[in-house]
């Protein structure tokens, strides 16, 4: 088997409060996977990921990227594999223009002009949003906003896209645009998410955490299958693996709202 992408050992973390967040966590991901991470609010999925591109360094533990150790020396090395998407994306998009956000990697990668706006217009097209790119960042519209913050790290070409809750706030017509995009995306996907439909549309992998540790990793499917494992991490099933309201009956029952 080839070596894992991301590879965590032993990684341990605890907040100047005394929060331990995260507790001996180990999990490797191989290029390619499309991964889920799910559970309850404070169950470690946005403080592992944090972990992923050197937001936050091991205090305990390793992780790993490629053949790169995360640690202060090789930030930028990690940041140009990982591409972080945050859950607000106004903590992305602080130029006047979104054609700026998105040129901001690139131009701190050192790269010509020519090759930044090359990659500026690749990007926005990659995410249909080449008629936003004039438009000042707190004129957009959470979904425009969302498609903004993701061009801003695919202009980077990483190989990995790491993303914190990307659904959050979205109506349901700008989340299902997301979904679409992000299933054509070929990249390493690691998911932070609390839509487990959305996790079981992109993911055919995912791992549970509670309290700071993981307690299940496996196929998506089966993982919300597993009644008693979804109870005890305070998670509900996929809504269309829930039985109709109405009948009873199976998810797809002609009387459910779809």
């Amino acid at each position: 088997m080839t070596p894992p992408l991301v590879e965590v050992q032993d990684l341990t973390h605890t907040y100047p409060d005394g929060t331990e967040a995260v507790r001996g966590v180990s999990l490797r991901i191989h290029s390619g996977e499309s991964v889920a991470l799910v559970g309850a609010n404070g169950a470690g999925k946005s403080t592992l990921l944090l972990h992923l591109n050197g937001v936050l360094i091991p205090q305990s533990g390793t992780v790993r990227i490629g053949e790169a150790q995360v640690a202060k020396a090789a930030l930028p090395d990690i940041r140009r594999a990982v591409g972080m998407i945050f859950q607000d994306p106004d903590d992305q998009l602080f130029m006047p223009t979104v054609a700026e956000d998105v040129a901001f990697g690139p131009l701190n990668l050192g790269l010509a002009p020519e090759e930044v706006d090359r990659r500026v217009a690749a990007a926005l097209l990659q995410v249909d949003a080449a008629h936003l790119r004039d438009r000042p960042p707190y004129r957009l519209s959470g979904g425009e906003k969302r498609l903004a913050a993701i061009a801003t790290v695919l202009a980077v070409r990483p190989d990995i896209l790491v993303m914190d809750e990307p659904s959050s706030s979205l109506d349901p017509r700008a989340r299902r645009r997301l979904i679409e995009l992000l299933a054509g995306l070929a990249h390493t996907k690691i998911i932070a998410t609390h839509d487990l439909d959305l996790a079981l549309d992109l993911c055919e992998r995912t791992v549970v955490l509670r309290e700071g540790r993981i307690v299940a990793d496996g196929p998506t499917g089966a993982i919300f299958a597993d009644d008693c494992l979804l109870l005890a991490s305070h998670l509900e099933k996929p809504l269309r693996m829930q039985a109709c309201p109405v009948c009873g009956g199976a998810a797809k029952c002609e009387t459910r709202p779809m």
